[in-house]
């Protein structure tokens, strides 16, 4: 068992994106000459606090090899499950004789490509005294509205927060919280629900999830950009 905690990066990727609306799964579409999923994993090969990073992928995924290059520290694993939660899991099982307890996981989705050194440091530096973890995240600034029933209320915004990744935790909390879990969508769910309280860091917009078309020019216009 090692004395400091490590870091390693883990990203779901057995998605398949549907409201893109596009055959292939949009962690293998590209911006420039590179897939979402490779710019994604470069921010952490970038990164040298991270000692490894991992990419979860479904069994039969049949994109991973053409669009993610082969990199030192770097590994896919093909053991994806039917949802988020289950891709987690399954990705932490496969660690379980590489991993001491206290180290540090940092799950990113994979759809999120404008990740960068700096926002890294950030979440580390937040986190890393902390015995539970914590996530980058954006407070909420617009106004909110709910519908239901037909009716419009306006909600207040006050401590409300938008969830981004990567959601930081330690190895064994947080397989203990996904074990005890139901469907959640993301890992700070489960560990809430365990009965913790992560840290909330502020994120940068840039940091935002390709999950609708138009999303792709706004997100390669921040990968072409210098802003931290």
């Amino acid at each position: 068992m090692t004395n400091t905690p490590r870091y390693v990066a883990l990203i779901p990727a057995a998605g398949v994106g549907s409201r893109m609306g596009t055959t292939t799964p949009k962690q293998y579409m590209c911006i420039g000459s590179k897939s979402v999923l490779q710019h994604t994993v470069e921010a952490f090969l970038g990164f040298s606090k991270i000692q490894h990073t991992y990419v979860v992928v479904s069994p039969d995924d049949a994109y991973v090899d053409e669009y993610l290059a082969k990199a030192e520290n770097l590994s896919v694993l093909r053991c994806g499950g039917a949802s988020r939660r289950d891709t987690v899991r399954n990705g932490l099982s496969e660690l379980a004789n590489t991993l001491d307890y206290q180290d540090w996981v940092l799950v990113h989705d994979a759809a999120r490509p404008g990740l960068t050194s700096g926002l890294l440091q950030h979440l580390i530096d937040s986190v890393a005294d902390d015995t539970v973890g914590g996530l980058l995240a954006l407070p909420v600034v617009d106004t909110v509205k709910r519908v239901e029933n037909g009716k419009v209320q306006t909600i207040s915004r006050d401590g409300l927060w938008l969830a981004q990744t990567p959601q930081m935790f330690r190895y064994q909390l947080l397989c203990d919280a996904l074990d005890a879990a139901d469907q959640v969508t993301d890992e700070a769910s489960a560990i809430e629900a365990a009965g913790h309280a992560p840290i909330l860091v502020e994120g940068h917009v840039r940091n935002m999830k390709l999950t609708l078309p138009g999303d792709m020019a706004l997100i390669a216009q921040y990968l072409n950009s210098q802003q931290e």
